[in-house]
């Protein structure tokens, strides 16, 4: 219809942009057989036969979308962008050439947020709000009959809700980890000498944190939690090893990414724990420590899919004596009317739970058989 033209293909950041938005074009492009060129350096595409423009935007800096004239525009992963810049792309639909003058997006529901306001509950003139069922992608159960199920035992029961079902929840301004219940989640547990220690810190000066447990197939046992006050690594090391002493099944050591940052005595933490259990006695040290901690919201879906999956299962355990951990998991809450966790109300809140989402971070995450990840699955 707009022949000649040119358009916008964006998404939040230049990742998603990159590894779904643009590669999934491109694919269809090229399965079909549809004759293009992509310019890579200016990022832009064009269709050879109605020699028409497509460019590639991320849109987390708006302001840069002013001064083009638009055709049409769509946008990907729209609960993740900012308002501002559909707003901005809206107002770029000026092509007097263009035959229609269009704006669309998808987004999967984050809550009662900006989109669902626009969208959704009070509806702009000239809008239509087209709405996909649970289960109606067909070509994909098609493939992966099981792939809403896998996700059943992957998500917790309200993520699984938003994300799956397409429910729109208030996720925002209410406890973090809602899934946990006092009741079912904490536990007796004993450490198994025939498995290895895993310990993971949260560097912080005061309190120093840390959390020690074990995994025994899809079960995580939370054995103790080491919380010193003005403590420093190498104190948290010797803490420890008072604790577990000599554990022959082995240790791996996970930790937050600042971990790897230098400090003013020229050393980094990382460098710390290293040479302290260089010589240990436990039967071989492991270091699971990210170049960049994982997306928050990402690490505390996980944790909620690990205390209450959508399925009912229940497999984090926690020790009766990690006081400090368990009022992580009943006091630590969402800012108001956001999803930002609060770490201002209580500055000794959030240290522990940081520190066991990133263990389980490393070792929980779901395979790539399912679930949520920056490229296509078929």
């Amino acid at each position: 219809m707009n022949a000649g033209r040119t358009g916008l293909l964006g998404a939040p950041t230049y990742p998603m942009l990159r590894d779904a938005t643009q590669a999934a074009l491109i694919e269809i492009l090229e399965r079909g057989g549809i004759p293009h060129e992509w310019n890579r350096a200016e990022n832009f595409l064009v269709l050879k036969e109605p020699r028409s423009r497509i460019l590639f935007r991320a849109v987390e800096e708006f302001e840069r979308l002013r001064g083009s004239n638009l055709a049409w525009f769509g946008l990907d992963e729209l609960t993740y962008a900012p308002q501002e810049a559909w707003l901005r792309l809206e107002g770029r639909l000026r092509d007097p050439r263009a035959k229609r003058l269009c704006g669309f997006a998808v987004w999967t529901p984050k809550g009662f947020d900006w989109v669902y306001e626009r969208f959704v509950s009070a509806r702009v003139t000239g809008y239509e709000t087209v709405v996909a069922r649970p289960f109606e992608n067909r070509h994909l159960l098609d493939r992966i009959p099981d792939y809403y199920e896998r996700l059943k035992h992957s998500y917790d029961g309200r993520f699984y809700e938003q994300e799956v079902l397409g429910e729109y929840l208030a996720m925002s301004g209410g406890r973090v980890y809602y899934a946990f219940e006092r009741q079912e989640s904490v536990v007796e547990t004993s450490a198994d000498e025939s498995r290895p220690l895993m310990w993971a810190l949260d560097f912080n000066v005061d309190p120093m944190c840390s959390v020690v447990a074990q995994v025994d197939g899809e079960t995580v046992s939370v054995l103790d939690e080491i919380v010193l006050s003005r403590a420093s690594t190498h104190q948290a090391c010797e803490e420890f090893t008072r604790r577990f002493a000599g554990h022959p099944g082995g240790l791996v050591i996970y930790a937050d990414a600042s971990g790897a940052r230098l400090q003013t005595s020229g050393t980094t933490d990382v460098e710390i724990l290293k040479k302290f259990f260089h010589a240990g006695p436990y039967g071989g040290v492991w270091f699971k420590i990210p170049r960049a901690n994982p997306p928050v919201r990402d690490r505390v879906a996980l944790m909620n899919a690990k205390l209450e999956s959508a399925a009912g299962e229940r497999s984090l355990r926690v020790h009766p004596r990690c006081h400090e951990l368990i009022k992580d998991f009943e006091q630590v809450t969402y800012k108001e009317n956001s999803m930002i966790v609060d770490k201002d109300r209580d500055p000794r809140r959030t240290h522990l739970s940081d520190a066991l989402g990133y263990l389980m971070w490393q070792e929980c995450r779901t395979g790539p058989e399912a679930g949520e990840r920056g490229q296509r699955l078929i």
